[in-house]
This record gives structure tokens, C-alpha cells and sequence, in this order.
């Protein structure tokens, strides 16, 4: 049973395909008999068939070797491409994890947008994302990640601008979609360029390739640099950074597969090609030097906003630049435990403020407050979410820092502060967040905000308990390092940095002793934190202005040199066209004559270098003859 399941692992991303497919057939404009929600139930019976069934054939995939499957595809010209499948422990969990959370996500959804009549259009797209991400997970192919990465991108476009009657969703989907496309441009310079190099897209061959692989230290650095382009727009890295705020218009339940598992779609690629990037050391100093700016920046950032969605926006940039310090230093595994950990985390805290922003007047957190009593659940919910995204032992979070900042230790200490300063900032974040929304007393516009019923508080229950037992899992799986060889230095500097960040969180904006708002001393910095540190001015000021001037530039020329050029041919054919038809006279014989005479010219001056020669030789005949 297990073996048939692993044979058909690449069923699963079928699933959730044709469950959005399903979907679409209870769109408003095609199915007005039952109402929308038929769409919802449909998918969701699909995604439960996926996880399911990668669950099972996880337990056939522990302790045995990867299994390899190869769909041909297109060979013409030399060019064979195929659809490349590797089954593996880490490929199927990636799957699971993948499956499990979209199914939270599609039943907290179900209450979420219980009035909505896009369920149709929204369960389509989650069923699409859910393929695409589960595609990505069993890909061993460059190229099939670069058409799924597209997909995703689409995907995101379509999701954000759901409610495309609200100004503000179609501004931020067509910013998020442009920025993640700017990413992937130039990641498919990369992937047409490694293939002259390594002859080969297929992850296993090009780590086999990078063996013995010698090349112009220049032209992999380019072809490295442009392979994070990609990864750096889908975790939203510095600086393309800015669309995972803007995507925060759409609806919450699939800012849950955003904020998660979409964003760690990019730090997967980096993993699989991490042996390529090991060929050039500039570029894995480029991915931590991007890692640490942006990481260090976001977290700076997130103190400064009052909107709950930006709040948690920066803090996943942030740690994604962790993840790409890992991915830099080449810590493969803590890279992987640290997109594990973020992500039911990330997802958990979605949960916990999607109710805020369901049944509350403003989402603004310096207008809400005192929810503790009203929203006890929900509060607890981002307690645990928020501890299992931190330095807090035993969650799964500390263990994946630890792994990094241990493998750090001796080799490049100023990284393992940056960790350290990253963890402590995150830590005094999550603390400021909780603080203006639940601690306190009730504001005006939190006064009436009930908990949220119950399709929206049972996932978020389920996946709390994941977030609490996911060092029993791992430790299941002999992930976690034993207590012998732990680091205690670099244990105890995660543990004090993180308490550091809460309790500095806890005195500020649990107590009564600072009055609310906190603002920094100093104005021009506080504006520095809460304008992103003016990172959307320089983009209008530069970026933006540069291609409305070459738009401009553009249209100019089509307009008077192009168009000009036509419109002079048309002027002329109309003028003469005009002076033709006062010579018509009806009389056949000058119809006749002016053919002849035409015909003639045409014939003078086609024949004009023969008769030119022929004149030239009389002449020069009869002054031959002349007498001398």
C-alpha cells in the first residue's frame, strides 16, 4: 500500500488541481442555483486527499534512498526537457506541511468569507497555489521550478486583487506582481544561462556537475547572482521587498499560504541549488550581505508600523533573510528547520489577527486594545505563535537558530550576532504587537470585538498544537541535537536575547509606566522606521521616474517619427489620389494615352543604363569621325 502510494506521489499536485477546477464550476456566473459555498466544500475534500495521501507515503520515504521519476515532455533540436521527480524524506514533508496548512487555510476561509461570493474564483486559486507549491516540493528540475515559480507568481496577482472593485487591492496586486516579475526576469537569465555551462537542469546532475565543474570565475558569478534574483523576490529581500506589503490587501486566509509557505517557495530553489552557488564565493557573500539588510532593516521597520498586516509583513521578510544567511553559509539543514518553524508560526500568527481584521472597525493596533477579555482564544493563539517564531526553547524556532548560530560560532561570530540582534528585535516586536492589541484597556474601537466563531477558531487550535509538538516530531525524526553537544554559549545568547526583547516589549507596552503612543526620541528616525526607510520614495524618485521618462521618450517617438512616417505616405497617396480625380474624362483613348506614355517613362528609366551606354558610344564614335 505505502509503495503504491509513493508511486503515485506526483498525484497529489493533481489533486489540488482538480479540486480547483471543481471549484470554478460554482462561480457566480456559471452556477447561481446552490450559491458559492458548494466551491469551498469540493476543495476541500481535495486538499484533504492530498495530505492524506503524502502523510502516508511519508512513512515509506524514512530511511530509504530517493527515488527518481523522469515524464518526458519536449525534445526537439537537441533540447530534451522532462518533467523531473525526486521523492524524498525532505520532499514529501515539504509536500505535507504544504497540504496540511492550505487545509486550515481553506477552513478557516470557510468562515472568514462566509458572505463572500467569490468563493469559486478564491478556492480555485488556493487549490492552485496548493499544486504549484506541491509541484515545486517534488520538482528536481531548475527549469520546471522557473515555470512553477511563474505560476505562483500569477497566482499571487489573482489572489491580492480578489476584491478588484477596491482601488487600493488592484494597486497593491499590480505591485506585487510587477516587483515578484522584475525577480524572475532576470532569474530566467540564469536558467538559460547555467544550461551552456553544466548541459543539464536537473538538481542531482548539477550537483555532480559542480564536482568537477571548471569555469570562468566571471561568467558563474553572473549566472549565480542572477539565480537569487528570483528567490530575492519571492522572500521578499532587499530590494524587492515592498510587494509582501502591498499583497496584504487581499483576503487573510490566503495571506495564511502567503506570509508561510509561498514566500519559503523561493528559499527552496536556493536550497536545491545551493552547490551551484558554492562555485562562486562573492555571490554566497552577496546572499548574507542581502540576508542581513534585510533582516536587520525589517525588524527595525516592523517596530514602527500600526497596521497589523504590515507589522507581521516585515517581521517574515525578516526572517527570511535569516534564511538566506543559512542558505549563504551553506547550512543547508538549519535552512530547512528555519523554513519549517516559520512557517507554522507565521501561519499561526495570521490566524490569531485574521479575526481583528474580519469583524473589527480598524485594523490599526494603536486603536484597538484590552482584547484579552474578549478574545481569549485568538490571544493565546498569537502567544504561541509568537514564542514558536523566537529564540524560545524548547519550540521549534530556538532549535533552528541555535543550529545556525552554532555552525557560526567559530567560523564568522559577527553573523551570529546579527542572529542574535535579529532574534531580539522579532522578540520585542511580536511583544509590542500583543501589548497595543490585547493588553490594556478597551478602546472606542475595540469595545464591541467578540471572538470569532468556530471555523475560524478550530484550525487555529489545531495548528497551535503542531507549533507546541514540533519538537516532539523532530526529535521523532532524530532532527534535533542532543543535549551533549549543545552550544551553551550560543543557547544562552538566544534564550537572554529573546527575553531581553520581551520583557523590553512587555515594560513598554504592558505597563502603565510610558504613556501610548511610544514614539522615538528623535523624530527624523522615528519617520526613517515608519516610512520603510523611505525605500518607496527612492523607488518613485529613481525606478519609477525613469521608466515613466523612457514611456514618455517612447511615445513621443511612435507618435512623430513613426507614426509621422505613415501618416507622410498617407498624406501623399491622399493628395495625389485627390489630384488624379480631377483628370478623369471619361474618354477611353486618354486612358489609353496616359497608360502609353507611362509605360514608356517606366520603360526609359528602367532601360536608362543601356540607352546611357549606347549614347556614350555614338558620341564618342562621331568624334572619331570628325576630321582632325
Amino acid at each position: 500500500m505505502i509503495q503504491y502510494l509513493l508511486d503515485t506521489i506526483w498525484l497529489v499536485p493533481c489533486y489540488a488541481l482538480l479540486g480547483g477546477l471543481i471549484a470554478l464550476l460554482w462561480s457566480p456566473g456559471v452556477n447561481r442555483l446552490t450559491g458559492p459555498r458548494p466551491a469551498g466544500y469540493a476543495n476541500l475534500v481535495m486538499t484533504f486527499t492530498s495530505f492524506i495521501h503524502s502523510a502516508l507515503a511519508l512513512t515509506g520515504t524514512w530511511n530509504h534512498p530517493p527515488q527518481e521519476i523522469f515524464i518526458p515532455w519536449l525534445s526537439t533540436a537537441g533540447l530534451n526537457i522532462s518533467i523531473d521527480i525526486e521523492v524524498t524524506s525532505v520532499n514529501v514533508a515539504a509536500m505535507t506541511v504544504v497540504c496540511g496548512l492550505n487545509f486550515l487555510a481553506q477552513i478557516y476561509a470557510i468562515g472568514y468569507m462566509e458572505m463572500d461570493w467569490g468563493w469559486g474564483r478564491f478556492f480555485s486559486l488556493l487549490g492552485l497555489f496548493e499544486g504549484g507549491l506541491c509541484c515545486l516540493a517534488l520538482s528536481n528540475s531548475l527549469f520546471c521550478s522557473y515555470v512553477v515559480l511563474e505560476i505562483l507568481t500569477l497566482g499571487t496577482y489573482l489572489l491580492v486583487g480578489l476584491w478588484f472593485s477596491q482601488p487600493l487591492v488592484v494597486t497593491g496586486a499590480r505591485d506585487a506582481f510587477l516587483t515578484k516579475r522584475i525577480g524572475d526576469l532576470i532569474l530566467l537569465m540564469g536558467v538559460l544561462g547555467i544550461y551552456p555551462l553544466a548541459q543539464t537542469w536537473n538538481y542531482t546532475d548539477l550537483a555532480q556537475w559542480v564536482q568537477t565543474a571548471n569555469v570562468n570565475p566571471t561568467i558563474i558569478s553572473l549566472v549565480c547572482l542572477a539565480l537569487i534574483a528570483g528567490p530575492m523576490g519571492k522572500c521578499a529581500q532587499f530590494p524587492l521587498h515592498l510587494w509582501l506589503d502591498e499583497a496584504m490587501e487581499g483576503p487573510v486566509p490566503s495571506t495564511i499560504l502567503r506570509n508561510s509557505v509561498v514566500v519559503a517557495s523561493g528559499a527552496w530553489v536556493l536550497v536545491e541549488l545551493q552547490p551551484v552557488f558554492s562555485l562562486s564565493p562573492f555571490v554566497s557573500s552577496a546572499m548574507v550581505a542581502v540576508g542581513s539588510v534585510t533582516a536587520i532593516g525589517a525588524s527595525l521597520i516592523a517596530i514602527a508600523q500600526i497596521d497589523v498586516k504590515r507589522c507581521q509583513s516585515y517581521s517574515v521578510s525578516a526572517y527570511m533573510g535569516l534564511i538566506f544567511i543559512a542558505v549563504g553559509t551553506q547550512q543547508n539543514e538549519a535552512a530547512l528547520l528555519l523554513v519549517l518553524s516559520h512557517a507554522l508560526s507565521a501561519a499561526l500568527l495570521v490566524m490569531s489577527t485574521g479575526g481583528i481584521v474580519w469583524n473589527s472597525i480598524t485594523q490599526d493596533v494603536t486603536q484597538l486594545g484590552g482584547l484579552w477579555s474578549r478574545r481569549p482564544i485568538s490571544g493565546l493563539a498569537f502567544i504561541v505563535g509568537a514564542l514558536g517564531l523566537i529564540g524560545f526553547p524548547p519550540l521549534g524556532s530556538f532549535w533552528a537558530l541555535l543550529k545556525l548560530a552554532d555552525a557560526l560560532w567559530t567560523t564568522n561570530p559577527l553573523l551570529v550576532g546579527v542572529i542574535i540582534l535579529v532574534n531580539a528585535l522579532t522578540a520585542f516586536s511580536l511583544t509590542r504587537e500583543f501589548g497595543l492589541i490585547w493588553g490594556g484597556k478597551a478602546k472606542q474601537m475595540s469595545e464591541r470585538s467578540p471572538e470569532v466563531f468556530w471555523p475560524m477558531i478550530l484550525p487555529m487550535v489545531i495548528l497551535a498544537g503542531f507549533v507546541l509538538h514540533l519538537p516532539l516530531i523532530l526529535e521523532s525524526f532524530s532532527l534535533l541535537p542532543s543535549w551533549a553537544v549543545l552550544n551553551k554559549d550560543v543557547a544562552l545568547l538566544l534564550i537572554w536575547s529573546s527575553i531581553f526583547g520581551v520583557s523590553i516589549g512587555g515594560v513598554i507596552y504592558l505597563g502603565d509606566f510610558i504613556p501610548k503612543p511610544v514614539k522615538l526620541p528623535l523624530q527624523p528616525l522615528q519617520n526613517l522606521l515608519a516610512y520603510d526607510f523611505y525605500t518607496p520614495k527612492l523607488y518613485r524618485a529613481s525606478i519609477v521616474l525613469g521608466v515613466d521618462l523612457i514611456s514618455k521618450l517612447t511615445d513621443i517617438v511612435d507618435r512623430f517619427v513613426v507614426d509621422g512616417i505613415v501618416n507622410l505616405f498617407g498624406l501623399i497617396s491622399l493628395g495625389g489620389g485627390e489630384g488624379l480625380k480631377y483628370s478623369n474624362s471619361g474618354q477611353t483613348q486618354f486612358y489609353a494615352l496616359t497608360i502609353l506614355l507611362g509605360v514608356s517613362l517606366l520603360g526609359a528609366f528602367v532601360t536608362w543604363q543601356f540607352w546611357g551606354d549606347e549614347f556614350m558610344h555614338l558620341m564618342s564614335a562621331s568624334v572619331s569621325l570628325l576630321p582632325q
